[in-house]
């Protein structure tokens, strides 16, 4: 079976990181707006080529999401939900894909496996990964930080035995050392290799690699990956009060330029009722952030400070 992977393309806007001849790590550009272009790829080794091909390409990443319109694909924004602010119609649609990418940042890198050694780090990481997992081939990408940060930084590509949505895979690896917005339909992926400044050092003679193994990860049935229902039981007037559904559905559409904005305010409403389990209402912020488009650790970062900020005003 076929699938297809939607590549970024962003005019005049660097997708990669550079590292400097002093160690330090110059970020992405920023890109409001891109082409979304679609190309097919039938299994794990086609995905390989189309990895190698995108090592190179500077102004180009990846998204698992598909254009929502296939006329309506040049320079527009990386949108799953319509913006509130502005009116723009989104630009991507989450759909089930055959293949997934799993980032493993920060995970402990045995001290006597290189950071070069790409097969040993892949090995480390994917004992971390559920067992369906184990047996199956990948390719291994190095990200920017691989052996220049503490710990493996590293990305794991690998097919799956059927179309798998966001969802499912959030749920079936929520207990595995990935990050899960990577698995979200309009996160992007970076796929560049960093660029080398003149006298920098560079740890990797190669970012890429394959680990073998069975063709697919064999995923299981739909019924199995779809989250309990909770029984209902009758609402209480404390309970309307510390409901915050309202709030994780503001953060959850919120627009690219006021992501951190809603969450911010969203944790500072939480830390204003007495009410409300904090920590509770903390993982579902996060998890509202995160579908949105913002980063795991961005948005840990912001409902913290949020926290943080209101305490001190008592």
């Amino acid at each position: 079976m076929t699938d297809g992977v939607t590549i970024l393309h962003a005019h005049r806007r660097r997708l990669a990181k550079t590292i400097n001849a002093d160690g330090t790590i110059d970020p992405y550009d920023e890109a409001k707006t891109f082409d979304l272009i679609e190309r097919p790829v039938a299994d794990l080794a086609a995905l390989a080529s189309l990895l190698r091909d995108l090592q190179q390409q500077i102004h180009c990443c990846v998204v698992r999401g598909k254009a929502a319109d296939p006329k309506r694909v040049k320079a527009v924004r990386r949108l799953l939900h319509r913006d509130a602010e502005t009116g723009d119609e989104p630009t991507l649609i989450e759909v089930p894909r055959l293949w997934v990418a799993l980032d493993v940042d920060g995970l402990a890198r045995p001290e006597w496996i290189d950071p070069s050694d790409l097969l040993g780090c892949a090995a480390v990481a994917i004992r971390a990964l559920p067992s369906a997992f184990q047996r199956a081939a990948y390719v291994v990408q190095a990200t920017s930080g691989h052996g220049l940060m503490p710990g493996m930084r590293i990305r794991l590509w690998c097919w799956l035995s059927r179309p798998t949505s966001t969802s499912e895979l959030k749920l079936w690896l929520r207990s595995a050392p990935v990050d899960p917005s990577v698995l979200g339909g309009a996160q992007i992926i970076y796929t560049a290799a960093p660029i080398i400044a003149a006298g920098a050092y560079d740890p990797l003679t190669r970012r890429l690699d394959m680990v073998p193994g069975t063709d697919a990860v064999p995923v299981p049935e739909p019924a199995l990956l779809c989250p309990a229902r909770p029984r209902k039981r009758p609402s209480t007037r404390s309970d309307r009060k510390g409901n915050i559904a309202g709030l994780v559905r503001t953060v959850a559409h919120a627009g690219d330029h006021n992501r951190n904005n809603a969450l911010y305010w969203a944790a500072r409403r939480v830390a204003e009722d007495a009410d409300i389990d904090a920590r509770a209402a903390a993982r579902q912020l996060e998890a509202a952030a995160i579908e949105a488009g913002l980063s795991a650790k961005e948005a840990s970062a912001t409902i913290k400070s949020a926290l943080r900020h209101a305490a001190a005003n008592g």
